[in-house]
């Protein structure tokens, strides 16, 4: 889009620093197209405009998404689709659940039990509208920060005003499933890795997925939540444990006892054996 902008500046929004990754895309794919099984990068809203799709997921096994019909896929799920005919779709990514406020959010979380069977949603007229009106600049690669901004809240708007909570459930349900199960996984298996990466290939995550998921559902870089419980297991261990300095030492993988004892200088202002003795 080149000329005067939106916001009053004569330049291609392509090429605006206000620019951002487009998470609504709107896209065509021919009858066969087929994208095979893997774990969603974030959470996706599938709104078919035209066609039939056949999505296989945990959620929509075998189920086939036809026209006028949307799902959602929570973070870390896993989903295929093929194409059974042309089809036209709106795709919008997200990473947090701020299409829902928070109130309602947790409203059908403590209220509301989803379906024991999982349906496509009807795109209702005035969802309808919302799509079919955005289609012209969701081709985008790019798109300003604030217009992406208004329409994230007004499909949040829609959603909340037009669909029950009910409906709603077979969204917000997953959304949290997938997002506790993340977190049981972090939470079980972080002290049996050294490092991030060794942590995403157990989870079979890449590590730019894993470092993705893991900021949303914990809120802060991996590493550094790592490199956290790493320090307060280490004192736990110096002050409440009988292992040896030695033991500890190895354990959380340094490679001799000099930098053993630099690392708890630095970080905790004492050596191994002093940190002991303060037990």
């Amino acid at each position: 889009m080149r000329g005067s902008s939106s916001c009053g500046i004569n330049i291609n929004c392509q090429e605006c620093p206000k620019a951002v990754e487009n998470t609504i895309i709107h896209a065509s794919h021919p009858r066969g197209f087929h994208l095979p099984v893997q774990k969603c990068e974030s959470n996706i809203m599938i709104f078919l405009l035209r066609g039939e799709a056949l999505i296989n997921s945990q959620e929509y096994a075998g189920t086939l998404l036809k026209a006028g019909e949307f799902i959602l896929q929570a973070i870390g799920s896993k989903l295929e689709v093929l194409a059974m005919t042309d089809v036209e779709c709106v795709c919008y990514q997200f990473n947090k659940p701020e299409l829902f406020c928070e109130e309602l959010y947790n409203r059908i979380m403590n209220e509301v039990t989803p379906p024991l069977i999982f349906s496509p949603l009807k795109i209702l007229p005035e969802l309808q509208f919302f799509l079919e009106g955005s289609r012209a600049y969701l081709s985008e690669a790019k798109i300003c920060r604030e217009l992406l901004s208004f329409k994230r809240k007004e499909l949040g708007f829609i959603l909340g005003n037009f669909y029950s909570d009910y409906e709603l459930s077979t969204l917000v349900h997953p959304l949290s499933k997938y997002t506790t199960s993340f977190q049981y996984f972090v939470l079980e298996n972080h002290s049996k890795v050294k490092t991030v990466e060794e942590l995403a290939q157990l989870g079979g995550y890449t590590v730019t997925t894993f470092r993705r998921i893991f900021n949303t559902v914990f809120h802060e870089p991996v590493y550094e939540w790592m490199m956290n419980r790493r320090k307060e297991g280490i004192i736990y261990d110096l002050r409440y444990t009988d292992e040896t300095i030695s033991e500890i030492c190895f354990n959380y993988g340094f490679e001799s006892l000099p930098h053993f004892s630099n690392f708890c200088k630095k970080n905790f202002g004492a050596s191994p054996r002093a940190l002991r003795l303060k037990k």
